[in-house]
C-alpha cells in the first residue's frame, strides 16, 4: 500500500505550486496539438513515458539517499548526521541534480521543475524536517521536484517505487486537470483517460525502479524534443502576454 508521505505529494491541494504548471499543455492547446480527449489522451501517453520516466527514475534513486535519517517527530528529536554522512548524503545528491540537468535540455522545463521544488520545500520542510532536506538544498537551494519527492519518501520511510509513482502520476495529472480549464472538456471523460494510464504508468514506475539501483549517468534518458520546444516557446513567445500556467 502507498505511504501517507507520497499520497500527500501526489494530493492536488499539497500547498507545492503544482497547479500552476500545466506539463506543456496550455503551449500544446495553443498550436491546436491538443483539442480533444483523444489528442489529450496521445499527449498525456508521450509526457508519461518521456519526462514522466525520467522524473521517476530520478524519485526513485534518490530515496537510498536519505533512507537512512527516517521521520519520526521534530528534527531535533533525532541524533545528527556525522560529517561524513552528510557529506556523502550531498554527494549523491549533487550526482543527480546534475544528471537530470542533463537530461533536461530546455531552460523553460528545468526552471520549472526547480519552481515546483522551490514551492514545495517550505510545506515539506514543515511537515517531514529532517536534515536530509538540509543536505539537499546546499547542493541547489532550489532543489528538482523529482529529487525532493524522492528524498522526502526516503526520509518518511516509502520504497523507492513510491517516489517513483507519485511522480509519474503528477507528470500526467497535472496537465490532465489543466485540460479540463483550458479546453472545458469533460472533467469525467479525463479523469477516465488517467485511469486507462494506468498500465502505462505502472510500468514506467517499474522501469523506474529497475534503473534507480544504476549509477546516476546509467539513468534513463528518453528525449522528448516537441516537448522541450513547447516548453521554451511557452516561455519566449508568450513573455508579457496573459497565461494561465508558468510552464
Amino acid at each position: 500500500m502507498p505511504g501517507l508521505a507520497s499520497l500527500v505529494l501526489a494530493d492536488a491541494r499539497f500547498p507545492g505550486g503544482g497547479h500552476v504548471h500545466s506539463g506543456g499543455l496550455e503551449e500544446a492547446v495553443s498550436r491546436g496539438l491538443v483539442s480533444s480527449v483523444d489528442s489529450l489522451e496521445g499527449f498525456l501517453l508521450g509526457r508519461l513515458r518521456t519526462a514522466g520516466l525520467v522524473a521517476a527514475a530520478f524519485a526513485a534513486a534518490s530515496v537510498p539517499v536519505s533512507a537512512h535519517c527516517p521521520s519520526s517527530g521534530t528534527s531535533h528529536s533525532r541524533p545528527p548526521l556525522t560529517c561524513d554522512d552528510a557529506d556523502v548524503t550531498r554527494s549523491r545528491f549533487a550526482e543527480l541534480d546534475a544528471e537530470l540537468e542533463a537530461r533536461t535540455p530546455s531552460a523553460a522545463q528545468r526552471e520549472a521543475s526547480r519552481a515546483q521544488g522551490r514551492g514545495t520545500l517550505r510545506a515539506v520542510r514543515a511537515a517531514w524536517p529532517s536534515p536530509v532536506l538540509d543536505d539537499l538544498v546546499a547542493v541547489h537551494p532550489r532543489p528538482h521536484h523529482p529529487l525532493l519527492v524522492g528524498a522526502v519518501c526516503g526520509v518518511a520511510g516509502e520504497p523507492p517505487g513510491e517516489a517513483a509513482r507519485c511522480v509519474a502520476y503528477l507528470a500526467v495529472s497535472g496537465p490532465a486537470s489543466a485540460a479540463v480549464r483550458l479546453l472545458g472538456l469533460d472533467p469525467f471523460a479525463v479523469n477516465a483517460v488517467l485511469v486507462r494510464l494506468g498500465p502505462a504508468l505502472e510500468s514506467v514506475v517499474a522501469e523506474a525502479v529497475s534503473a534507480a539501483g544504476a549509477p546516476s549517468s546509467d539513468l534513463p534518458a528518453p528525449g522528448a524534443p516537441v516537448l522541450d520546444l513547447m516548453a521554451q516557446a511557452h516561455v519566449d513567445q508568450h513573455r508579457g502576454r496573459l497565461r494561465l500556467f508558468a510552464s
